[in-house]
C-alpha cells in the first residue's frame, strides 16, 4: 500500500501557516494550482477533507494530525540528517514550547540558558493558560507544553516537574484601603483583582472556593504578563495572584504582603513530550527536568 506522500503534507503546513494557497505557492516555490493539486491528492488518499476552505484556510480535524506530524517528522529530519551526514548545518534548530506565563517568568528561562548558550538552537516560546497549552502540543504546532494535565497524550510522555504554588498578595497600601477589616466577600466586591485573561481559572478558583463568589461579580483586570502583576499589585492598583517564587523579594522588602497567610493554591505541573526524542530535544528535556526539580516544590 503506498503511504503518505510529505510533499502534500508540506502544501498542508505550507497553506495553513501562510493562510492562503497563494502564498503557499510564493513559499514553496511552485505554482497555485500544484499546491491544489497536492492538497486534493492528500484528501483522495485518505478519502476525505484536510482543510475547512475559507479565509484564512483552517484544517479538519484530520488536517490538524496530519500537520502535527508533519512538523515532527521535519523537526527530527532538521536534527538527525546532518548528524547521519557528518554535516554542520548553518541554519539553527526551529523548536517552539507551550508554556504558562507564571512558568516563563519564574523558572523556564534559567533551566534553558545554558542549552541556548552551546547549542544552535531558536526557541520559540508560546505563552498560554496552563490548561490550554496541551492543545498545542496536541496539534502539532509545539515540540513539548508545560500543562496541569498529568495525562500523556499518545505518542508522548508526561513527566512531573513539581509544585507552583500561590499566594494572595497586594501592597500595603492596598491593605489598609481595602482590607483593614480583613479578606472577606464584602471587601473583595470592592477590591481590584488582577488576571491573566479572560480564561485564567485560578482567580475563578479562589474566589468560589474560598468565599463563594463568581468572577463577575468582582472588579477585574485581565493583563497577559506575570511581571506586570507583580508590578501593578506593588503599586497599590490591585491585588492578585501569583507564585510565592516569583516574588520572594519583594515579600522580603516590604513592597508586597501575602494577604492570606494560611492560604495557598498550589498547581502541580508537568512537562508533555514525544517519546522519540534524540539530540537537542532530549537535551530539553533534561534541562527543564533538571532546573525543575531543584526549584520547584516537590
Amino acid at each position: 500500500m503506498r503511504g503518505l506522500d510529505y510533499k502534500w503534507l508540506e502544501a498542508l503546513d505550507s497553506v495553513l501557516s501562510q493562510g492562503s494557497f497563494e502564498k503557499a505557492a510564493e513559499e514553496l516555490f511552485i505554482s497555485q494550482s500544484a499546491v491544489s493539486q497536492r492538497i486534493k491528492q492528500l484528501e483522495k488518499f485518505l478519502a476525505q477533507p484536510v482543510l475547512i476552505r475559507e479565509q484564512p484556510p483552517r484544517p479538519t480535524p484530520v488536517g490538524k494530525k496530519l500537520l502535527g506530524l508533519n512538523r515532527r517528522v521535519r523537526l527530527l529530519e532538521s536534527e538527525l540528517v546532518p548528524e547521519l551526514m557528518n554535516q554542520d548545518t548553518e541554519r539553527p534548530l526551529q523548536i517552539s514550547i507551550a508554556t504558562n506565563a507564571d512558568s516563563l517568568a519564574t523558572w523556564l528561562l534559567p533551566a534553558l540558558q545554558d542549552l541556548m548558550k552551546v547549542r544552535k538552537v531558536e526557541l520559540s516560546l508560546a505563552v498560554y493558560g496552563e490548561s490550554r497549552t496541551i492543545e498545542k502540543l496536541k496539534s502539532g504546532e509545539v515540540a513539548g507544553a508545560i500543562s496541569l494535565e498529568s495525562q500523556a497524550l499518545p505518542g508522548c510522555t508526561a513527566e512531573y516537574l513539581g509544585r507552583m504554588d500561590y499566594i494572595c498578595v497586594a501592597s500595603p497600601e492596598f491593605v489598609t484601603r481595602y482590607f483593614s477589616q480583613g479578606v472577606n466577600a464584602e471587601s473583595l466586591r470592592k477590591a481590584p483583582a488582577v488576571s491573566f485573561d479572560q480564561h485564567d481559572q485560578l482567580h475563578h478558583q479562589f474566589l468560589r472556593e474560598r468565599f463563594g463568589l463568581p468572577r463577575n461579580s468582582v472588579i477585574n483586570h485581565n493583563l497577559g504578563s506575570s511581571e506586570a502583576f507583580v508590578k501593578v499589585a506593588e503599586a497599590g492598583v490591585a491585588y492578585c495572584l501569583i507564585p510565592k517564587l516569583q516574588i520572594v523579594d519583594e515579600l522580603n522588602a516590604g513592597t508586597l504582603v501575602d494577604v492570606l497567610p494560611n492560604y495557598m493554591i498550589s498547581h502541580q505541573m508537568y512537562w508533555h513530550h514525544w517519546q522519540l526524542e534524540t539530540g537537542v530535544l532530549k537535551e530539553i528535556t533534561q534541562s527543564i527536568l533538571s532546573y525543575a526539580h531543584q526549584v520547584l516544590p516537590q
